[in-house]
């Protein structure tokens, strides 16, 4: 019997019984792939993102024999509703009934107890297949999965594909585990922060063994990058957890953080400015959308950097607790400095005045943004994920948390324990950032490197080359 995915809105665990702590990116989402958070380029809504029961096509409308034919012995129209239209279709010729297309109930994935369901901002009903197109149930699609080791979370996201450049989610994982706590200080990975992190990847390790996966990227990041025991740890987990993991450079690291959030950048822009706030690293990418727009929004990168700095390391050098409004500034002359020296930084410089141009985060410094500025009285990611914020608002909310002492930090929902230490960081980091590119939008992704890693394994596989629901 296929296993129940997790629950987002609890901290209860997964399956194998095991507590999931981190803000999950994509778990909760049968559909991943298109904004939700704002009408696409049809204006009729959007498609990916998505937290619905599978579609059930058929089901609601048996025979009714010979009354449901008129006295020329025609089959009689039945009239159906099908997304807020009128549609209608003989009673031959229904389709095939999908209630197949989910394994048991629709459930999604744990997170920290700071947090709701990560699912969009905001909901929208699930596309169906044409009539008469019979979507293959879960358990005949191809799987493939994700796996993100970073210098503060380990996630896991395992997928099958469904409309053309969107997935749909069939487990997940997401744990913090600091695994670059001390790093910043003494160049090594702490054996505490190793012993979190292999857990962690021991439960990612027998998910991943339970399914038969075509295919699957195990990717470590900035911690295992730069510590000076990282192969050694790597090697550790390969041998406990039965994890293979692969180091990624910092280049791959920015591609695939712009591969996963492909589907909130609209039709209409023509620059972004894309960052990815890491808790050891910080990934920014210039994006330029003048030219013929490509399927690929990685294709269009024309200058990228990768900051050796993030919310924990710049957290354990400054302080994370106490946070004077001095000690801020100096954060933000930090990143400012090093911002200075990136060659690229001008490459946009054409589009900065362009009301097509705006700033794309996805991180937990972004989407804590966004749950404060909304009140959320717990994290909701289908408020979050989409959510445009003008410059003003994002001028308040970073006032606002540099005006907060630790202990109110912890008592806001949408930070708690896990992030008060980390949060006024990440503001820094992106303080230094809007300086550098100022805009009056920014809009906020919940998702990242997984969601990057799934869309591009899919793509060259060729599973949406011949689906029959023509391009995205």
């Amino acid at each position: 019997m296929p296993k129940r995915l997790l629950r987002p809105s609890s901290v209860r665990a997964a399956p194998e019984g095991t507590t999931v702590e981190d803000r999950d990116t994509g778990a909760g989402a049968p559909e991943v792939g298109a904004s939700s958070a704002s009408p696409g380029p049809s204006g009729s809504g959007t498609a990916g993102w998505q937290q619905r029961r599978p579609t059930e096509l058929g089901s609601a409308d048996e025979p009714a024999g010979d009354a449901t034919r008129n006295q020329k012995g025609k089959p009689k129209k039945r009239r159906k509703r099908r997304r807020g239209r009128k549609v209608f279709a003989r009673d031959e010729a229904r389709p095939q009934d999908n209630r197949s297309l989910m394994p048991g109930k629709a459930a999604v994935s744990a997170m920290e107890p700071k947090q709701a369901a990560p699912v969009i901002s905001p909901v929208a009903s699930t596309p169906r297949p044409e009539q008469g197109v019979r979507r293959p149930p879960v358990h005949e699609l191809p799987v493939f999965a994700a796996l993100d080791l970073g210098t503060n979370n380990c996630r896991l996201l395992v997928a099958v594909p469904s409309r053309h450049g969107q997935f749909r989610v069939i487990d997940a994982f997401s744990r913090i585990v600091r695994l670059g706590e001390g790093l910043t200080a003494n160049g090594r990975l702490s054996q505490p922060a190793m012993d979190r992190a292999v857990e962690a990847l021991k439960i990612c390790g027998d998910k991943l063994r339970s399914r038969k996966i075509r295919k699957a990227r195990l990717i470590a990041t900035e911690a295992c990058r730069s510590a000076a025991n990282g192969v050694e740890f790597l090697e550790r987990v390969e041998r406990e957890a039965g994890v293979k993991l692969e180091i990624i450079d910092r280049q791959t690291e920015a591609r695939l953080a712009v591969s996963g959030c492909g589907s909130l950048v609209e039709r209409d822009t023509q620059g972004v400015v894309l960052f990815d706030i890491g808790g050891g690293s910080s990934e920014i990418a210039l994006i330029d959308l003048t030219g013929r727009r490509s399927p690929r929004l990685a294709n269009h990168i024309v200058s990228w950097t990768s900051l050796p700095v993030g919310v924990v390391s710049l957290a354990e050098r400054f302080g994370g607790r106490t946070v004077t409004r001095e000690i801020f500034t100096a954060m933000v002359d930090d990143v400012a400095g090093r911002l200075a020296a990136f060659d690229g930084r001008d490459r946009l410089s054409h589009l900065k005045a362009n009301p097509n141009f705006h700033l794309l985060g996805t991180s937990g410094t972004v989407t804590t943004l966004a749950g404060v500025h909304l009140d959320l009285e717990r994290y909701d990611r289908r408020r979050v994920d989409g959510l445009w914020m003008d410059r003003d608002s994002v001028d308040r909310m970073v006032e606002r948390l540099v005006g907060w002492d630790f202990q109110q930090r912890v008592a806001n929902p949408c930070i708690g324990a896990d992030r008060a230490d980390l949060v006024l960081a990440g503001c820094a980091i992106l303080e230094a950032i809007r300086a550098v590119w100022p805009s009056e939008r920014l809009r906020v992704a919940d998702r990242g490197l997984r969601e990057g890693i799934l869309s591009e394994l899919m793509a060259d596989d060729g599973v949406w080359r011949n689906d029959g629901r023509g391009r995205a």
